[in-house]
């Protein structure tokens, strides 16, 4: 059985200790010891990493009473060792669980939702609750949490007997049977769990919650705490000032001069595909009751607009319309279409020869070709 020092304090950061096995496996070095401060992967929150006698620990494990370090190196059983966690590391997962128990506490004991899941990602933290929350109710909760993390409240670990457990007022997401751990808030949070957690709330900073989605029966909250939080903040104040820059307006009033501009893009698409449907009849005109085969390349043109000129032209004229668009160097866009056509055939000795690719109805097939101009002309010669 593993002395488990993280539970006896969070903050030790280096220890030692002796090892009680050591065995191969696909993983690596599976080491014991017979006591340890890295604290295994568990409750939604990562394992600790560091080192053992200056050996990478790649991954800690709970297994039965044991907790097991994995490493790249082998370490003789009965060795003295030194431990040394990556403190930046655990404190920054310290951080992060400390404030989703608040924010999970605060809408609890607000709409009576419960957390159903919990991850702390390389990036971001996500609480999955049962229930729904408006964006609006979020920032609510977000200033409620944050008030009571600058009162700079203590938290209590405690270990009630099972009567006390009975009258206590706790979360937890399943039925829970001998000895339970119980991280308490005061007046913020009490919940079951086995993490690692920050002793006064004025260690997490701050929190802030990203995004609420719909997710299953209920949301999922991004959110971030501490470090993250500000290192995440600071990129969009950035991101934001380089905005307000580009579109010449202050930098509280970037989204009303976004929301101008793509009114202002979307008018000059209208107008724009206006001008291309006109220019588009124009040349359909010129090709007007042509009834051989029509072979077009019209430079400059969208792979729309080369199936619109196809449309076009086989309105008004009975033979077969191969409309092109683009340069030698790039390849080419092409629509070929006949009324009441069969040209299955025609467009797969197309492709073939043209290095080509692309398909449709039996009157009408689009795709593109990697052939020069002078090749595609060639092919249409005698069609």
């Amino acid at each position: 059985m593993t002395e488990k020092l993280y539970y006896k304090s969070a903050y030790i950061k280096e220890f030692d200790a002796k090892v009680v096995s050591c065995e191969q496996t696909e993983k690596g070095f599976c080491i014991v010891l017979d006591k340890t401060a890295f604290y295994p992967e568990g409750g939604g929150q990562p394992c600790d990493l560091g080192t053992i006698n200056g050996i990478k620990v790649t991954d800690v494990q709970e297994k039965g009473e044991d907790v097991v370090h994995y490493t790249k190196e082998e370490i003789a059983v009965g060795e003295e060792v030194h431990g040394i966690i990556d403190w930046e590391r655990r404190f920054d997962l310290m951080v992060q669980h400390s404030g989703e128990h608040l924010v999970s506490g605060f809408i609890n004991r607000r709409f009576g939702y419960n957390n159903v899941g919990f991850h702390i990602g390389g990036e971001m933290i996500t609480i999955d609750l049962d229930g729904e929350i408006t964006k609006d109710e979020l920032r609510e909760i977000e200033a409620q949490t944050n008030d009571y993390i600058w009162e700079n409240h203590k938290a209590e670990i405690l270990y009630p007997s099972p009567e006390e457990l009975k009258e206590m007022q706790y979360r937890s997401k399943k039925e829970l049977t001998g000895e339970v751990r119980i991280v308490r808030f005061p007046n913020g949070d009490t919940c079951a769990c086995c993490g690692t957690h920050v002793e006064t709330t004025s260690e997490i900073g701050f929190v802030k919650l990203i995004s609420v989605q719909k997710f299953h029966e209920g949301v999922r909250i991004e959110m971030l705490s501490g470090k993250r939080a500000y290192e995440y903040i600071a990129k969009a104040v950035d991101e934001n000032s380089k905005i307000s820059a580009l579109l010449s307006a202050k930098v509280f009033e970037t989204s009303a001069a976004v929301e101008r501009l793509l009114d202002e893009n979307q008018q000059l698409k209208i107008k724009l595909s206006a001008a291309e449907n006109n220019a588009i009849s124009i040349i359909a005109d010129k090709y007007k009751g042509i009834e051989t085969t029509t072979l077009i390349n019209q430079p400059n043109f969208t792979p729309d607009n080369v199936r619109k000129l196809a449309a076009a032209l086989i309105e008004q004229n009975s033979g077969m319309c191969c409309v092109f668009s683009g340069d030698d160097e790039n390849g080419y866009k092409y629509a070929v279409a006949q009324k009441d056509g069969d040209l299955k055939a025609l467009v797969k000795e197309m492709n073939t020869a043209l290095s080509g690719r692309g398909g449709g109805k039996p009157f009408f097939a689009q795709g593109s070709v990697n052939a020069k101009w002078a090749d595609i002309e060639e092919f249409f010669k005698n069609k």
